[in-house]
């Protein structure tokens, strides 16, 4: 039985398009995702959401909240708590400002994308219930890109906590890809108080899963992910408890992970390197293995 990964039909025309020269890799945007965690009766749960069938990347797969980083977050200086903007800096591999803007992008994501603000009026506090409708009109605003991140939080007062994200992994899509992301993965707890709900136009569906139940679908192909997603499910996994995961992800290496597509023996060979698991053989006539 197929699993769930997801792999577009364009991708072998795609792969060797750019062997043969007549693709130019698109230049990647820098992104970042959030795997909310807690604690659940059974263990760690993560919390999931299906994208549309009707969107043109990965429609129908299971991800994470996640998005681009908007420019305008790169320099505003923000009340920050937790690591300081140089050690996320040295941790994300980027410059001070960029880093600023990948944690910012996290943040946002996830207030955006699930209701959940990772933000508080202190440096040791985070804010309650978010659902009002002044908090829903704030909401759509950063979704229409009318407000940028770094404004809503110096309108509201609020403190953004840098200290509450681990850096957990980090991808880029294949060159091949025309619509392609370098993303950060961060792994955060749910804050006391708070709660998830499906606020992303870009979902159809939301879930608070163990990560070995998500496994558990995608092996039998009842949930499309890409390879990242699935990745990070395996290695969440591992550990019971959020404060678990949390406590272990700055020592997690974040050399970014790229596709590969070569020719062998006629056929191309797609992979990604130290995931064996997620190789794929191409015969040049198109069908995949």
């Amino acid at each position: 039985m197929a699993n769930g990964q997801w792999y577009p039909a364009e991708w072998p025309d795609r792969i060797r398009a750019l062997a043969d020269g007549t693709l130019a890799p698109a230049m990647p945007r820098r992104a970042a995702t959030v795997m909310l965690l807690k604690d659940g009766p059974a263990g760690i749960v993560v919390h999931m959401l299906r994208r549309r069938a009707s969107m043109a990347f990965a429609g129908g797969a299971y991800a994470y909240p996640g998005g681009g980083v908007d420019p305008r977050d790169d320099e505003h200086q923000i009340h920050w708590a937790g690591p300081t903007r140089a050690w996320w800096a040295a941790r994300l591999g980027v410059d001070e400002t960029t880093a600023q803007a990948i944690v910012c992008a996290a943040v946002r994501e996830t207030y955006e994308e699930a209701g959940v603000l990772l933000a508080g009026p202190t440096a040791e506090s985070v804010v309650g219930d978010t659902t009002g409708a002044e908090w829903e009109a704030d909401r759509a605003a950063l979704v229409a890109r009318d407000l940028s991140f770094a404004e809503f939080l110096e309108r509201r007062g609020l403190v953004l906590r840098s200290d509450l994200l681990g850096a957990w992994t980090r991808w880029i899509t294949p060159e091949f890809e025309p619509r392609r992301y370098d993303t950060w993965f961060f792994v955060a707890a749910l804050p006391e108080g708070q709660r998830t709900r499906n606020a992303s136009t870009e979902a159809d569906r939301t879930v608070w899963i163990r990560p070995e139940d998500a496994a558990e679908g995608y092996d039998k192909g009842e949930l499309l992910m890409m390879p990242p997603t699935i990745a990070t499910l395996w290695q969440i996994a591992a550990y019971g408890t959020a404060a678990g995961a949390l406590a272990a992800a700055p020592d997690r290496d974040l050399t970014p992970v790229l596709a590969q597509a070569r020719l062998v023996d006629g056929e191309i060979v797609l992979s990604w390197p130290g995931h064996d698991e997620f190789t794929k053989h191409i015969p040049t006539g198109g069908a995949s293995a």
